[in-house]
């Protein structure tokens, strides 16, 4: 008599996920699905446009699946954002803001006395308490809008098949008659540099050390290198940032290099042209040392750090998709997925949203928008696509930059010299003035189109530079023109007005420091 007793276990979960498998393929060609929409990945992007789509009354799944970064780090749901990225280093940016104030809060008068003092085990806590209770609320926007969440990876079977495994290597098939894919990406590291992997930390790991990082060697020229290594001089860490070409790539060049120029002069060392080409941990004492080369004249050089930090770009995180199951094609050298302007990918149901796309802006604003837009038109009837031009974004380093449009190179690029006026200023923000602080960077620019004054970009550079900058992104968005600007009221005394103020141009040659109100 034959009995399941004697059979070994992981044959029979074999038989019954084949057995499975073939069922949902039946279902599946009989255009019965088990979900309307299946999302992978439970980031910002994907969380919106799930619960877009469960508000016209679809059937909803999202999973998502966090796999710990090569130093152990895990967290929850919501993605880079949410545990890993803009709120984090948001909180963290404010402690050393704050640490500057105290600095000089004598000269309004405070007496704080001599004995200051701050906890990185308290700032992490409180960071790390912030960030579970948005993994929690989440979690319960999700039950409230009736979306069924996997804490599990999923992988393509075929267009309509997704195999979820869970952190117990349990498998189970669904199936979904649209896909989304918004997986997001991880912090890239080197693959040459003997180490590496071994002992240095990354973004997924910065935000949650248990213990202060002490001397730190920040790798990369990034928005994320600057802006950690901005924040860790703030909280009183020695930082060294070591940059192979230029400042904030991507960016505009003379804003990223105003940018690294003020850390300079605040307190954060810069080690050019060079790349690290070793990392080992000392015996005698448990400190790396680090080697590394000079790109202008080959010398090798070395120094010891209490913890090194890699921010030199991020990767998809599409290794357990298996999308060649589905046919999705991905771009050759960024390994990215190709998507066209409704974020469809070569698979008629099958789409992609935020970090995970070739050639798209990696910002959680864009990848909210682009995901409720997106079910709208699946599900709703809209035909409304995702406009990728004209972002608004600010890089949190301690003087921050805000920026909305071009920059002065891509428009010198895209209209010639000759056809663009840049209007610009150095200017000094009040309060500034009584604590004495360093306003030699503080500086605006504004690029317009020479024929009909249109605004093609604006650079901000100071104080609360978000929040003065988003108003205007949706100025620009509307047409905004040079006349229009400096025709509008400023708010006096702001670092904003300063920019309605504009009327000396960089071709004028005349000295754009701004000497009153």
């Amino acid at each position: 008599m034959f009995s399941l007793q004697n059979v070994q276990r992981p044959t029979v979960y074999a038989c019954l996920f084949t057995l499975q498998k073939c069922l949902r393929s039946i279902c599946s060609k009989r255009g019965q699905f088990d979900y309307d929409l299946i999302v992978i990945g439970g980031g910002s992007g994907g969380l919106s446009c799930a619960k877009e789509g469960a508000a016209y009354g679809k059937k909803v799944a999202v999973l998502d699946y966090v796999s710990p970064s090569i130093q152990g780090t895990k967290w929850g749901l919501g993605g880079t954002c949410v545990n890993v990225g803009c709120i984090p280093k948001k909180l963290m940016h404010q402690a050393a803001q704050l640490g500057e104030s105290i600095q000089i809060s004598d000269k309004y008068g405070w007496n704080i006395g001599d004995n200051v003092t701050h906890s990185w085990e308290t700032l992490v806590q409180n960071v790390q308490n912030h960030v579970k209770s948005l993994n929690w609320g989440h979690r319960v926007q999700l039950h409230e809008k009736q979306v069924k969440y996997f804490n599990a990876k999923g992988s393509f079977q075929d267009k309509h098949t997704i195999k979820l495994t869970d952190n117990k290597e349990k498998e189970t098939l669904i199936t979904g008659e649209n896909i989304v894919i918004a997986v997001g990406g991880r912090p890239r590291y080197p693959e040459n540099i003997s180490g590496a992997m071994d002992y240095a930390i990354s973004s997924d790991d910065i935000f949650s050390l248990s213990k202060p990082p002490g001397k730190t060697l920040v790798v990369g020229a990034s928005y994320v290198a600057l802006e950690c290594a901005g924040f860790l001089t703030g909280l009183g860490f020695d930082t060294t940032v070591m940059v192979r070409s230029v400042y904030l790539r991507g960016f505009d060049k003379q804003m990223g290099n105003l940018v690294a120029e003020n850390m300079r002069e605040n307190g954060t060392r810069f080690i050019s042209s060079s790349v690290p080409t070793l990392i080992e941990k000392r015996l005698d004492n448990g400190l790396l040392r680090v080697e590394w080369k000079s790109l202008e004249n080959g010398n090798v050089n070395e120094d010891n750090f209490e913890t090194v930090f890699f921010a030199i770009g991020r990767e998809p995180e599409i290794r357990y998709l298996q999308l060649k199951n589905a046919g999705v094609e991905v771009d050759i050298q960024s390994k990215k997925i190709i998507v066209d302007e409704f974020e469809r990918t070569c698979v008629d149901n099958i789409y992609a949203l935020g970090d995970v796309i070739h050639n798209r802006p990696e910002l959680t604003p864009v990848a909210i928008m682009a995901g409720k837009l997106l079910a709208k038109r699946l599900f709703d009837g809209s035909n409304k696509l995702m406009d990728y031009n004209k972002i608004p974004t600010t890089v949190f380093t301690p003087l921050e930059y805000s920026t909305v449009g071009l920059s002065e190179d891509d428009a010198v690029e895209k209209y010639g010299e000759d056809k663009i006026e840049i209007f610009h200023a150095f200017y000094k923000p009040l309060e500034y003035t009584v604590g004495e602080i360093n306003a030699n960077q503080c500086y605006i620019k504004v690029i317009c189109c020479s024929k009909n004054g249109k605004i093609l970009g604006i650079h901000f550079l100071g104080p609360h530079a978000g929040e003065v900058m988003q108003g205007f992104a949706v100025a620009l968005s509307c047409g905004l023109t040079y006349d229009q600007l400096c025709s509008s009221v400023g708010i006096h005394p702001t670092s904003a007005e300063e920019i309605v103020k504009l009327n000396i141009t960089k071709r004028s040659g005349k000295d754009p420091h701004v000497t009153g109100c």
